[in-house]
Protein backbone atom coordinates (compact mmCIF):
# COMPACT_ATOMS: atom_id res chain seq x y z
CA UNK A 1 0.00 0.00 0.00
CA UNK A 2 1.34 3.47 -0.86
CA UNK A 3 2.11 6.05 1.85
CA UNK A 4 -1.00 8.01 0.74
CA UNK A 5 -3.15 4.93 1.26
CA UNK A 6 -1.65 4.43 4.69
CA UNK A 7 -2.23 8.11 5.49
CA UNK A 8 -5.89 7.95 4.52
CA UNK A 9 -6.44 4.64 6.33
CA UNK A 10 -5.12 5.73 9.68
CA UNK A 11 -7.50 6.48 12.52
CA UNK A 12 -7.66 10.24 12.96
CA UNK A 13 -9.18 12.22 15.83
CA UNK A 14 -10.25 15.04 13.53
CA UNK A 15 -11.77 13.36 10.46
CA UNK A 16 -13.67 10.20 9.71
CA UNK A 17 -11.66 8.67 6.88
CA UNK A 18 -12.56 5.90 4.45
CA UNK A 19 -9.89 3.22 4.06
CA UNK A 20 -8.29 3.00 0.63
CA UNK A 21 -8.51 -0.29 -1.27
CA UNK A 22 -5.32 -2.34 -1.13
CA UNK A 23 -5.59 -3.99 -4.56
CA UNK A 24 -4.90 -0.93 -6.71
CA UNK A 25 -1.82 -1.17 -8.99
CA UNK A 26 1.26 0.33 -7.37
CA UNK A 27 1.96 2.67 -10.31
CA UNK A 28 -1.61 4.02 -10.14
CA UNK A 29 -1.29 4.46 -6.37
CA UNK A 30 1.90 6.44 -6.96
CA UNK A 31 0.19 8.61 -9.59
CA UNK A 32 -2.75 9.33 -7.29
CA UNK A 33 -0.34 10.14 -4.47
CA UNK A 34 1.36 12.67 -6.74
CA UNK A 35 -2.03 14.18 -7.62
CA UNK A 36 -2.87 14.34 -3.90
CA UNK A 37 0.35 16.21 -3.15
CA UNK A 38 -0.17 18.74 -5.93
CA UNK A 39 -3.96 19.16 -5.92
CA UNK A 40 -5.33 18.41 -2.45
CA UNK A 41 -4.93 22.02 -1.29
CA UNK A 42 -6.98 23.33 -4.22
CA UNK A 43 -9.58 20.57 -3.93
CA UNK A 44 -10.02 21.00 -0.18
CA UNK A 45 -10.29 24.79 -0.47
CA UNK A 46 -13.08 24.50 -3.04
CA UNK A 47 -14.90 21.85 -1.01
CA UNK A 48 -14.78 24.06 2.09
CA UNK A 49 -16.52 26.78 0.11
CA UNK A 50 -19.11 24.38 -1.30
CA UNK A 51 -19.80 22.49 1.93
CA UNK A 52 -19.18 25.24 4.48
CA UNK A 53 -17.42 22.91 6.92
CA UNK A 54 -13.71 22.02 7.10
CA UNK A 55 -14.15 18.56 8.63
CA UNK A 56 -16.89 17.59 6.17
CA UNK A 57 -14.80 18.87 3.26
CA UNK A 58 -11.72 16.94 4.39
CA UNK A 59 -13.68 13.72 4.84
CA UNK A 60 -15.36 14.09 1.44
CA UNK A 61 -12.01 14.75 -0.25
CA UNK A 62 -10.44 11.64 1.26
CA UNK A 63 -13.42 9.56 0.14
CA UNK A 64 -13.01 10.95 -3.38
CA UNK A 65 -9.36 9.87 -3.49
CA UNK A 66 -10.39 6.45 -2.17
CA UNK A 67 -12.95 6.26 -4.99
CA UNK A 68 -10.23 7.17 -7.49
CA UNK A 69 -8.12 4.22 -6.40
CA UNK A 70 -11.18 2.00 -6.74
CA UNK A 71 -12.48 3.26 -10.11
CA UNK A 72 -9.53 4.60 -12.10
CA UNK A 73 -7.98 1.15 -12.71
CA UNK A 74 -11.10 0.31 -14.78
CA UNK A 75 -12.12 3.76 -16.06
CA UNK A 76 -8.68 5.30 -16.57
CA UNK A 77 -7.32 8.54 -15.11
CA UNK A 78 -9.41 11.57 -16.22
CA UNK A 79 -7.69 14.12 -18.44
CA UNK A 80 -8.28 16.69 -15.69
CA UNK A 81 -8.44 14.83 -12.35
CA UNK A 82 -9.26 17.86 -10.18
CA UNK A 83 -12.89 18.45 -11.38
CA UNK A 84 -13.53 14.70 -11.16
CA UNK A 85 -12.30 14.63 -7.55
CA UNK A 86 -14.28 17.74 -6.58
CA UNK A 87 -17.45 16.36 -8.17
CA UNK A 88 -16.99 12.94 -6.57
CA UNK A 89 -16.32 14.49 -3.18
CA UNK A 90 -19.48 16.58 -3.50
CA UNK A 91 -21.51 13.44 -4.33
CA UNK A 92 -19.97 11.65 -1.34
CA UNK A 93 -20.88 14.51 0.99
CA UNK A 94 -24.49 14.59 -0.23
CA UNK A 95 -24.82 10.81 0.04
CA UNK A 96 -23.54 10.94 3.58
CA UNK A 97 -26.03 13.62 4.52
CA UNK A 98 -28.91 11.74 2.88
CA UNK A 99 -28.09 8.60 4.86
CA UNK A 100 -28.56 10.36 8.16
CA UNK A 101 -31.74 9.46 9.96
CA UNK A 102 -32.75 13.05 10.57
CA UNK A 103 -31.67 16.43 9.20
CA UNK A 104 -31.92 19.73 10.89
CA UNK A 105 -33.02 22.72 8.83
CA UNK A 106 -29.52 23.89 7.98
CA UNK A 107 -28.48 20.45 6.71
CA UNK A 108 -31.62 20.19 4.58
CA UNK A 109 -30.95 23.59 3.05
CA UNK A 110 -27.31 22.71 2.38
CA UNK A 111 -28.26 19.41 0.77
CA UNK A 112 -30.81 21.10 -1.50
CA UNK A 113 -28.29 23.78 -2.43
CA UNK A 114 -25.60 21.20 -3.25
CA UNK A 115 -28.03 19.15 -5.32
CA UNK A 116 -29.13 22.23 -7.27
CA UNK A 117 -25.52 23.03 -8.17
CA UNK A 118 -24.36 19.42 -8.56
CA UNK A 119 -23.19 19.67 -12.15
CA UNK A 120 -21.46 23.04 -11.91
CA UNK A 121 -17.68 22.87 -12.40
CA UNK A 122 -15.67 25.45 -10.44
CA UNK A 123 -13.63 27.73 -12.69
CA UNK A 124 -9.86 28.09 -12.29
CA UNK A 125 -10.06 31.62 -10.89
CA UNK A 126 -12.67 30.44 -8.36
CA UNK A 127 -10.35 27.66 -7.21
CA UNK A 128 -7.42 30.05 -6.74
CA UNK A 129 -9.66 32.42 -4.76
CA UNK A 130 -10.69 29.42 -2.65
CA UNK A 131 -7.06 28.71 -1.80
CA UNK A 132 -6.51 32.28 -0.66
CA UNK A 133 -9.62 32.08 1.54
CA UNK A 134 -8.39 28.84 3.10
CA UNK A 135 -4.96 30.30 3.88
CA UNK A 136 -6.49 33.31 5.65
CA UNK A 137 -8.87 31.03 7.56
CA UNK A 138 -6.04 28.76 8.75
CA UNK A 139 -4.02 31.81 9.82
CA UNK A 140 -6.84 33.68 11.58
CA UNK A 141 -5.50 35.57 14.66
CA UNK A 142 -8.13 33.90 16.87
CA UNK A 143 -6.18 30.66 16.51
CA UNK A 144 -3.11 29.92 18.64
CA UNK A 145 0.14 30.30 16.63
CA UNK A 146 0.94 26.59 16.84
CA UNK A 147 -2.58 25.85 15.62
CA UNK A 148 -2.19 28.23 12.68
CA UNK A 149 1.02 26.49 11.61
CA UNK A 150 -0.35 22.96 12.02
CA UNK A 151 -3.59 23.73 10.21
CA UNK A 152 -1.83 25.51 7.34
CA UNK A 153 0.60 22.65 6.76
CA UNK A 154 -2.18 20.07 7.04
CA UNK A 155 -4.91 21.70 4.97
CA UNK A 156 -3.10 24.02 2.56
CA UNK A 157 0.14 22.06 2.00
CA UNK A 158 -1.33 18.58 2.38
CA UNK A 159 1.36 17.28 4.76
CA UNK A 160 0.37 14.36 6.95
CA UNK A 161 -0.03 14.70 10.70
CA UNK A 162 3.02 12.46 11.17
CA UNK A 163 5.18 14.59 8.85
CA UNK A 164 4.29 17.81 10.65
CA UNK A 165 4.76 16.24 14.09
CA UNK A 166 8.18 14.91 13.13
CA UNK A 167 9.28 18.31 11.83
CA UNK A 168 8.25 20.08 15.06
CA UNK A 169 9.52 17.31 17.38
CA UNK A 170 6.12 16.56 18.93
CA UNK A 171 4.04 13.40 18.96
CA UNK A 172 1.40 12.88 16.26
CA UNK A 173 -1.25 12.87 19.01
CA UNK A 174 -0.10 16.29 20.25
CA UNK A 175 -0.07 17.67 16.73
CA UNK A 176 -3.51 16.22 16.00
CA UNK A 177 -4.91 17.90 19.09
CA UNK A 178 -3.57 21.25 17.92
CA UNK A 179 -5.49 20.76 14.69
CA UNK A 180 -8.60 19.70 16.58
CA UNK A 181 -8.44 22.83 18.76
CA UNK A 182 -7.84 25.10 15.76
CA UNK A 183 -10.83 23.65 13.92
CA UNK A 184 -12.96 24.01 17.06
CA UNK A 185 -12.07 27.71 17.25
CA UNK A 186 -13.04 28.20 13.60
CA UNK A 187 -16.34 26.41 14.22
CA UNK A 188 -17.21 27.91 17.61
CA UNK A 189 -16.32 31.48 16.65
CA UNK A 190 -17.96 31.09 13.23
CA UNK A 191 -14.81 32.45 11.57
CA UNK A 192 -15.79 33.38 8.02
CA UNK A 193 -14.16 31.58 5.14
CA UNK A 194 -13.02 34.70 3.29
CA UNK A 195 -10.18 37.05 2.50
CA UNK A 196 -10.34 40.11 4.79
CA UNK A 197 -11.74 43.34 3.41
CA UNK A 198 -9.19 45.84 2.18
CA UNK A 199 -8.91 47.85 5.41
CA UNK A 200 -8.11 44.67 7.37
CA UNK A 201 -5.96 42.99 4.75
CA UNK A 202 -2.56 44.42 5.68
CA UNK A 203 -2.91 43.42 9.34
CA UNK A 204 -4.19 39.94 8.49
CA UNK A 205 -1.59 39.47 5.76
CA UNK A 206 1.06 40.01 8.43
CA UNK A 207 -0.25 37.00 10.36
CA UNK A 208 -0.20 34.84 7.22
CA UNK A 209 3.37 35.87 6.36
CA UNK A 210 4.45 35.19 9.94
CA UNK A 211 3.08 31.64 9.76
CA UNK A 212 4.86 31.02 6.46
CA UNK A 213 8.15 32.33 7.88
CA UNK A 214 7.78 30.28 11.08
CA UNK A 215 7.34 27.18 8.92
CA UNK A 216 10.44 28.14 6.93
CA UNK A 217 12.52 28.79 10.04
CA UNK A 218 11.53 25.44 11.53
CA UNK A 219 12.95 23.77 8.44
CA UNK A 220 15.94 26.09 8.15
CA UNK A 221 17.06 25.62 11.75
CA UNK A 222 16.92 21.85 11.38
CA UNK A 223 19.80 22.19 8.85
CA UNK A 224 20.18 18.73 7.28
CA UNK A 225 16.69 17.39 8.09
CA UNK A 226 14.45 20.40 7.51
CA UNK A 227 14.47 20.64 3.71
CA UNK A 228 10.85 19.53 3.29
CA UNK A 229 9.46 22.20 5.62
CA UNK A 230 11.55 24.88 3.92
CA UNK A 231 10.30 23.75 0.52
CA UNK A 232 6.70 23.87 1.74
CA UNK A 233 7.20 27.41 3.07
CA UNK A 234 8.68 28.52 -0.25
CA UNK A 235 5.79 26.86 -2.08
CA UNK A 236 3.36 28.76 0.15
CA UNK A 237 5.26 31.96 -0.55
CA UNK A 238 4.97 31.40 -4.30
CA UNK A 239 1.26 30.68 -3.95
CA UNK A 240 0.70 33.86 -1.93
CA UNK A 241 2.67 35.92 -4.45
CA UNK A 242 0.60 34.50 -7.30
CA UNK A 243 -2.65 35.23 -5.50
CA UNK A 244 -1.67 38.46 -3.73
CA UNK A 245 1.33 40.23 -5.36
CA UNK A 246 2.09 42.61 -2.49
CA UNK A 247 5.66 43.97 -1.95
CA UNK A 248 6.09 42.31 1.43
CA UNK A 249 5.06 38.95 -0.04
CA UNK A 250 7.83 39.46 -2.62
CA UNK A 251 10.20 40.35 0.21
CA UNK A 252 9.38 37.24 2.22
CA UNK A 253 9.73 34.92 -0.76
CA UNK A 254 13.01 36.61 -1.68
CA UNK A 255 14.28 36.22 1.87
CA UNK A 256 13.41 32.52 2.01
CA UNK A 257 15.05 31.83 -1.36
CA UNK A 258 18.22 33.69 -0.39
CA UNK A 259 18.49 31.83 2.91
CA UNK A 260 17.61 28.47 1.39
CA UNK A 261 20.29 28.99 -1.30
CA UNK A 262 22.94 28.24 1.34
CA UNK A 263 21.47 24.90 2.53
CA UNK A 264 24.05 22.67 0.81
CA UNK A 265 26.90 24.65 2.41
CA UNK A 266 25.48 24.99 5.93
CA UNK A 267 26.35 21.53 7.21
CA UNK A 268 28.96 18.85 6.63
CA UNK A 269 28.28 15.32 5.43
CA UNK A 270 28.20 14.32 9.11
CA UNK A 271 25.57 16.96 9.89
CA UNK A 272 27.93 19.38 11.64
CA UNK A 273 27.12 23.10 11.46
CA UNK A 274 29.26 25.28 9.16
CA UNK A 275 29.12 29.02 9.86
CA UNK A 276 28.83 31.59 7.10
CA UNK A 277 32.51 32.58 7.07
CA UNK A 278 33.59 28.94 6.52
CA UNK A 279 30.99 27.95 3.94
CA UNK A 280 31.99 26.92 0.42
CA UNK A 281 30.18 29.59 -1.57
CA UNK A 282 30.47 27.51 -4.73
CA UNK A 283 27.79 25.29 -3.16
CA UNK A 284 25.32 28.17 -2.89
CA UNK A 285 22.37 27.83 -5.27
CA UNK A 286 22.85 30.64 -7.78
CA UNK A 287 19.39 30.26 -9.34
CA UNK A 288 17.74 30.79 -5.96
CA UNK A 289 20.04 33.74 -5.29
CA UNK A 290 19.19 35.38 -8.62
CA UNK A 291 15.45 34.94 -8.09
CA UNK A 292 15.68 36.11 -4.48
CA UNK A 293 17.59 39.27 -5.42
CA UNK A 294 15.16 40.08 -8.24
CA UNK A 295 12.17 39.77 -5.89
CA UNK A 296 13.92 41.87 -3.24
CA UNK A 297 14.73 44.63 -5.72
CA UNK A 298 11.11 44.72 -6.93
CA UNK A 299 9.86 44.96 -3.35
CA UNK A 300 12.34 47.74 -2.51
CA UNK A 301 11.37 49.65 -5.64
CA UNK A 302 7.75 49.78 -4.48
CA UNK A 303 8.73 51.91 -1.43
CA UNK A 304 5.97 50.03 0.46
CA UNK A 305 8.16 47.31 1.89
CA UNK A 306 8.49 46.09 5.47
CA UNK A 307 10.65 43.96 7.71
CA UNK A 308 10.83 40.90 5.47
CA UNK A 309 12.09 42.94 2.53
CA UNK A 310 14.82 44.57 4.64
CA UNK A 311 15.91 41.14 5.91
CA UNK A 312 15.97 39.97 2.30
CA UNK A 313 18.14 42.95 1.37
CA UNK A 314 20.60 41.96 4.12
CA UNK A 315 20.64 38.38 2.82
CA UNK A 316 21.21 39.72 -0.70
CA UNK A 317 24.32 41.64 0.40
CA UNK A 318 25.72 38.40 1.84
CA UNK A 319 24.78 36.47 -1.30
CA UNK A 320 26.54 38.93 -3.61
CA UNK A 321 29.82 38.90 -1.64
CA UNK A 322 32.64 36.58 -2.68
CA UNK A 323 33.78 36.09 0.93
CA UNK A 324 33.12 37.24 4.48
CA UNK A 325 35.97 39.76 4.22
CA UNK A 326 34.56 41.17 0.96
CA UNK A 327 31.06 41.62 2.42
CA UNK A 328 29.79 45.20 2.66
CA UNK A 329 29.26 45.12 6.44
CA UNK A 330 28.62 48.85 6.62
CA UNK A 331 25.70 48.48 4.21
CA UNK A 332 24.41 45.61 6.33
CA UNK A 333 24.67 47.79 9.45
CA UNK A 334 22.62 50.52 7.76
CA UNK A 335 19.98 47.99 6.71
CA UNK A 336 19.76 46.76 10.30
CA UNK A 337 19.30 50.38 11.40
CA UNK A 338 16.29 50.58 9.11
CA UNK A 339 14.99 47.23 10.33
CA UNK A 340 15.21 48.34 13.97
CA UNK A 341 13.17 51.43 13.16
CA UNK A 342 10.25 49.48 11.71
CA UNK A 343 10.63 46.20 13.61
CA UNK A 344 12.50 46.77 16.90
CA UNK A 345 13.71 43.54 18.45
CA UNK A 346 16.63 42.50 20.67
CA UNK A 347 17.52 39.76 18.15
CA UNK A 348 17.76 42.38 15.39
CA UNK A 349 19.95 44.47 17.70
CA UNK A 350 22.17 41.43 18.28
CA UNK A 351 22.57 40.89 14.54
CA UNK A 352 23.38 44.56 14.10
CA UNK A 353 26.03 44.29 16.84
CA UNK A 354 27.71 41.45 14.94
CA UNK A 355 27.71 43.57 11.77
CA UNK A 356 29.23 46.49 13.72
CA UNK A 357 31.94 44.15 15.01
CA UNK A 358 32.79 43.21 11.43
CA UNK A 359 33.13 46.78 10.18
CA UNK A 360 34.27 48.69 13.32
CA UNK A 361 36.11 46.00 15.24
CA UNK A 362 35.21 43.34 17.86
CA UNK A 363 35.51 45.80 20.77
CA UNK A 364 32.59 47.89 19.47
CA UNK A 365 30.48 44.81 18.81
CA UNK A 366 31.22 43.41 22.28
CA UNK A 367 30.11 46.65 23.93
CA UNK A 368 26.77 46.43 22.17
CA UNK A 369 26.27 42.73 23.00
CA UNK A 370 27.15 43.28 26.66
CA UNK A 371 24.59 46.07 26.76
CA UNK A 372 21.95 43.73 25.32
CA UNK A 373 22.77 40.96 27.79
CA UNK A 374 22.62 43.47 30.66
CA UNK A 375 18.98 44.12 29.72
CA UNK A 376 18.38 40.37 30.21
CA UNK A 377 16.07 40.12 27.19
CA UNK A 378 18.54 37.74 25.55
CA UNK A 379 19.77 36.05 28.72
CA UNK A 380 18.44 32.66 27.59
CA UNK A 381 19.19 33.09 23.89
CA UNK A 382 22.12 30.84 23.05
CA UNK A 383 23.18 32.81 19.97
CA UNK A 384 23.76 35.95 22.06
CA UNK A 385 26.21 34.07 24.31
CA UNK A 386 27.78 32.39 21.28
CA UNK A 387 28.31 35.76 19.55
CA UNK A 388 29.85 37.20 22.71
CA UNK A 389 32.13 34.17 23.03
CA UNK A 390 33.35 34.58 19.46
CA UNK A 391 34.19 38.26 19.95
CA UNK A 392 36.00 37.52 23.22
CA UNK A 393 37.96 34.76 21.44
CA UNK A 394 38.98 37.17 18.69
CA UNK A 395 40.12 39.67 21.34
CA UNK A 396 42.16 37.03 23.17
CA UNK A 397 39.93 37.11 26.28
CA UNK A 398 39.96 33.34 26.54
CA UNK A 399 38.44 32.83 29.99
CA UNK A 400 35.47 35.07 29.08
CA UNK A 401 35.12 33.27 25.76
CA UNK A 402 35.07 29.91 27.54
CA UNK A 403 32.38 31.05 29.99
CA UNK A 404 30.19 32.42 27.19
CA UNK A 405 30.59 29.26 25.09
CA UNK A 406 29.56 27.20 28.13
CA UNK A 407 26.48 29.39 28.59
CA UNK A 408 25.60 29.00 24.91
CA UNK A 409 26.11 25.23 25.05
CA UNK A 410 23.77 24.93 28.03
CA UNK A 411 21.04 26.81 26.15
CA UNK A 412 21.45 25.45 22.58
CA UNK A 413 18.39 23.40 21.54
CA UNK A 414 19.75 21.67 18.41
CA UNK A 415 22.37 18.92 18.44
CA UNK A 416 24.40 20.34 15.49
CA UNK A 417 24.73 23.64 17.36
CA UNK A 418 25.72 21.81 20.54
CA UNK A 419 28.44 19.89 18.67
CA UNK A 420 29.72 23.13 17.14
CA UNK A 421 29.89 24.90 20.50
CA UNK A 422 31.55 21.91 22.15
CA UNK A 423 34.13 21.97 19.36
CA UNK A 424 34.84 25.65 19.95
CA UNK A 425 35.32 24.96 23.67
CA UNK A 426 37.71 22.18 22.83
CA UNK A 427 39.71 24.52 20.56
CA UNK A 428 40.09 27.00 23.44
CA UNK A 429 41.62 24.32 25.62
Amino acid sequence: MSSLARQLCRVSPFASLTCMPQNAPEDLSSTIETIYRSESGRILATLVRLLGDLDLAEEAMHEAFAAALDRWPQDGIPDNPRPWLISTARFKAIDGMRRRARFDGVEKDLTLHLEAHMNETPQEDEIEDDRLRLIFTCCHPALAPEGQIALTLREVCGLTTEEIARAFLVTPATLAQRIVRAKAVIRDKAIPYQVPVSQELSARLGAVLQVVYLVFNAGYSAVATGAELSREAIRLGRLLLELLPEPEVMGLLGLMLLQESRRAARSSAEGDLILLDHQDRLLWNRNQIAEGILLTEKALASRRFGAYTLQAAIAAVHAEASSTAATDWRQITLLYDGLIRIHPSPVVELNRAVAVAMCEGPEQGLLLIDGLLAREELAKYHLAHSARADLCRRLGRISEARASYENALALAPQEPERRFLAGRLKELK
